[in-house]
């Protein structure tokens, strides 16, 4: 099965960027599945039905999330409406609404999307998400019906992302870093057969802060005073993805990044 993953698509512009590009890469690289992570899909903060509208209606299957998941008034229904196949982390408390992973049939078999979140440098104090994952692995290791298994890591530290990839090798079809939105370039395949990247990167404004506008981020170091994020929503933009070609629940084929640049 192959498979498009959009990391963080942020606000209008993001999703404008997708639209202009996704008919494109659906013709030229056939995915038997879609998804992106929407934390930040509305207005650089969080999710609404309205844009996760969007985006199914451009052919996206499934989303993942983050730690900006609960921001809108609406995520919470939108969390535990189980019509959406849309993911928070996994590891964030057991009393939180809403689910850390979902399945979706593709073809013959069922792609199962785990959501994780960091710890390092992260805000709030997550359970472990070496952990979580070994309890939900455990859940789908004798499932004949799972042909893949992919794994969105939304961290910000390097080394806590690539040491999940490597407890997760050979265990996992892919595990694909988000959160930063800088695309770090390092895809490959590691030693068991799991696709790993560290960061996809982002899909947003190039005229920005990891798609924020300039002017507020500086103001924020120089000054040292809160100053609230807006998004850019118009100019150059880059749209930021990567396409797994998964073979087996623990192994892919090959993993490719994708992008475009554009101006909306």
């Amino acid at each position: 099965m192959k498979i498009l993953f959009f990391g963080d698509i942020v606000a209008k512009l993001g999703r404008q960027a997708v639209a202009k590009v996704l008919p494109k890469w659906k013709k030229d690289y056939q995915p038997d599945a879609i998804i992106g992570n929407v934390e930040n899909l509305a207005h650089g903060n969080g999710f609404t039905k309205s844009t996760l509208d969007e985006l199914t209606a451009l052919g996206f299957d499934g989303f993942t999330s983050g730690d900006h998941a609960f921001k809108t008034a609406e995520a919470e229904t939108l969390l535990t409406d189980k019509s959406w196949l849309l993911a928070r982390p996994a590891n964030f408390p057991p009393s939180v609404s809403g689910r850390g992973y979902w399945r979706l049939k593709v073809g013959s078999k069922d792609l199962v999307v785990i959501n994780l979140i960091g710890r390092v440098f992260m805000e709030e104090n997550y359970d472990d998400p070496f952990r979580i994952a070994d309890t939900i692995l455990n859940e789908f290791k004798n499932d004949g019906d799972v042909g893949g298994i992919l794994v969105d890591f939304h961290a910000e530290a390097t080394s806590e992302k690539v040491a999940l990839g490597w407890y997760l090798d050979g265990r996992a079809s892919a595990v694909l870093g988000t959160h930063t939105h800088v695309a770090t370039r390092d895809e490959r395949l590691l030693p068991g057969g799991t696709s790993y990247i560290t960061d996809v990167g982002m899909t947003g404004s190039t005229e920005g802060v990891i798609g924020v506008k300039k002017e507020i981020v500086l103001e924020r170091f120089l000054k040292q005073t809160p100053a609230r994020f807006e998004p850019v929503e118009a100019g150059p933009a880059v749209v930021q993805a990567v396409l797994v070609d998964i073979s087996s629940p623990t192994k892919a084929n090959s993993i490719q990044y994708l992008k475009e640049e554009l101006t909306i």
